[in-house]
């Protein structure tokens, strides 16, 4: 039975205790948050033995297996290491850290006592994800990806988070070197860097804040980027954030040299596109029939899980966690590895390099490479 203990008692709290709760041979054991209310809430409503306000008293008395940290990024690394000279091995909400040196240090302390650390891209173990990441094990791209187009939009209309920070100005998102980027992009980017070859990424961007922001007097958010990644071996990426595209979409393209994967995560769909070489006018006949077909199949597939119970909101969320644990108790391999999780973070270092250089006096561009 692994012992299970959760420090930061906020809204994303209730998504892994809920995940938590429906995997076999594990039990959270404790609580943790430094403001009472918050963690007497959560234990109560979620039957747990024990609560806290203070990070060391909880890994003293309780001695768990394993601590979800849903903290803000500021207090990742400073908790990590608690946990980690604690003995336990960790799950931290994305970002990871707040930059690369942080998680690289994470990363090397956590190997050093033979420990465990994954973060919580929770999109990448979707159903759609998922069935995806079998087909490229296949070949199915033919090769190495040669482009992708990773697009991930979010809603400022969203009253549980959006209006919140936007509304105070000391909320911690606001203290973020990426600001609202930073808290959301780390899904949209992790998609591109499992499939980047070489460890430093050529970045360089655009960003600027959507007109609906500067109505509102938020100049200082950037909520619009458009980013082009190259790694050492020719693949390229574009990488899209936004939150004025409508309808909000989370898509994934990724282009092989003999066929093409495009996922959406909103619909769960994943479709398959290849050169069938039809002559004359059959591909405007047969190639849109051949999309439909895979449209109903991706829809039925979608209703068989959601009537044995196997479809819902956080499947992607659970099944990493399940596999985080697997790599626990029987030695299996990480959900996310070590360098996934670096090259995102450095593609996001990048990122808000360029964008806090460009928000600096006398600077007249916004674009650079890492």
């Amino acid at each position: 039975m692994l012992k299970i203990a959760v420090i930061g008692c906020g809204k994303q709290a209730d998504a892994h205790a809920v995940a938590i709760q429906g995997i076999h041979d594990c039990e959270i054991i404790a609580v943790c948050d430094t403001e009472v209310l918050m963690a007497k809430q959560l234990y109560e409503r979620f039957n747990i033995k024990y609560w806290f306000t203070d990070v060391n008293k909880m890994l003293e008395v309780t001695c768990p297996d394993v601590v979800h940290v849903i903290t803000p990024p500021q207090t990742h690394l400073a908790i990590g290491k608690l946990c980690l000279d604690a003995g336990c091995h960790i799950l931290f909400e994305k970002p990871f850290t707040l930059e690369t040196q942080e998680a690289e240090a994470l990363v090397k302390h956590a190997i050093a006592k033979s420990l465990n650390l994954t973060v919580g891209h929770n999109n990448q173990f979707s159903h759609a994800s998922m069935r995806m990441r079998e087909l490229i094990g296949t070949g199915y791209l033919g090769g190495a990806p040669v482009h992708m187009e990773s697009i991930w939009c979010y809603d400022l209309g969203d009253p549980a988070f959006a209006k919140a920070f936007l509304g105070d100005s000391e909320h911690w998102v606001r203290k973020l070197p990426g600001k609202l980027l930073h808290n959301v992009i780390s899904h949209g980017i992790s998609k591109i860097a499992e499939y980047l070859s070489g460890e430093l990424p050529r970045v360089v961007i655009q960003g600027f804040t959507s007109s609906l922001l500067k109505n509102l007097g938020n100049t200082d958010i950037v909520d619009e980027l458009r980013a082009i990644i190259s790694d050492s071996e020719g693949t390229t990426a574009y990488f899209t954030f936004s939150t004025g595209i409508t309808p909000k979409t989370r898509q994934l393209r990724i282009y092989g040299p003999k066929n093409s994967l495009i996922i959406d995560e909103d619909n769960q769909t994943l479709i398959r596109t290849n050169n069938p070489h039809y002559k004359s006018y059959l591909n405007h006949f047969i190639a849109p029939a051949t999309y439909a077909k895979q449209y109903l199949k991706n829809s039925l597939t979608n209703i068989s899980k959601f009537l044995r119970n196997d479809f819902h909101f956080e499947y992607g969320r659970k099944h990493l966690i399940e596999l985080f644990y697997h790599s626990i108790r029987d030695g299996g391999p990480l959900p996310l590895s070590y360098r996934e999780i670096l090259l995102t973070s450095r593609i996001m270092d990048s990122i808000f390099v360029q964008i806090n250089s460009a928000a600096t006096p006398h600077s007249d561009t916004k674009q650079g490479s890492l």
